[in-house]
C-alpha cells in the first residue's frame, strides 16, 4: 500500500469510529498539516498571534465539533483541513478587525486613505471567494484544494472529478477573476 492508501484506509476507520486508526493516522498527517499551516501563517502578517500548531488544533477542533465527515480519501482530509485553517484565519482576521474599530473614532478622509492591511486582505480574499463560490462552486473548490490545501493539480482532480487539464483551466480562470474582483474591491 501507499502511503496516501494507507492515510485513506486509516481516515475511513477514523470515520467509522476507530480511535486506534486516529492514534496511527494523527503522525502520518501532522507533518503535512503542519507545512500547511506554516504556509498560511507565512503570508499573515509579521506577528501574528496564532502559530501554526494552534491553527491545526483548532481546525481539528472544529473539525470533530462538526461530526467527522465521510471521508474519500487523503486529498478530501485535506481539502477539508485547508478549508477549516482559512476560516479560522478569516474568523481572525475580522475580530481583530472589529476590536480596531471599537471605541475608536475615524475621520472619513484618513479610513479611506489608509494602507491595505493583511488582515483586510484575508477578509477581501474570503469575500471574493465567497462570491465566487455563487457564480461558480468548482472554480471555489479548485482554488481551495490547489491554493489552501496544497493538493496537486491530479489529486485535485480526483477529489473533484474531472480532469487535470480541466483543473489547471478552472484554476487560471479563478485566479484571473480574483484578481479582478478583489482589484476593484481595493
Amino acid at each position: 500500500m501507499t502511503s496516501s492508501q494507507v492515510v485513506t484506509r486509516l481516515l475511513l476507520d477514523w470515520s467509522a469510529g476507530s480511535k486506534e486508526a486516529l492514534d496511527e493516522l494523527t503522525p502520518l498527517v501532522y507533518s503535512e498539516l503542519r507545512r500547511l499551516a506554516g504556509s498560511y501563517l507565512g503570508r499573515e502578517r509579521p506577528g501574528h498571534t496564532l502559530q501554526p500548531t494552534a491553527l491545526i488544533h483548532e481546525a481539528y477542533l472544529r473539525m470533530a465539533g462538526n461530526g467527522m465527515p465521510d471521508w474519500e480519501n487523503r486529498a478530501h482530509f485535506f481539502g477539508i483541513a485547508a478549508q477549516l485553517m482559512r476560516q479560522i484565519l478569516v474568523d481572525h482576521a475580522r475580530a481583530r478587525q472589529t476590536a480596531k474599530r471599537k471605541g475608536i473614532r475615524v475621520q472619513l478622509d484618513a479610513a479611506l486613505t489608509v494602507s491595505r492591511e493583511p488582515d483586510r486582505d484575508i477578509v477581501a480574499l474570503d469575500d471574493a471567494m465567497k462570491d465566487l463560490a455563487a457564480l461558480d462552486p468548482r472554480k471555489c473548490r479548485v482554488i481551495e484544494l490547489r491554493f489552501f490545501g496544497g493538493l496537486t493539480a491530479e489529486e485535485t482532480a480526483r477529489v473533484l472529478g474531472v480532469s487535470a487539464v480541466t483543473v489547471g483551466r478552472d484554476l487560471r480562470t479563478a485566479e484571473a477573476w480574483l484578481y479582478r474582483h478583489m482589484d476593484r474591491g481595493a
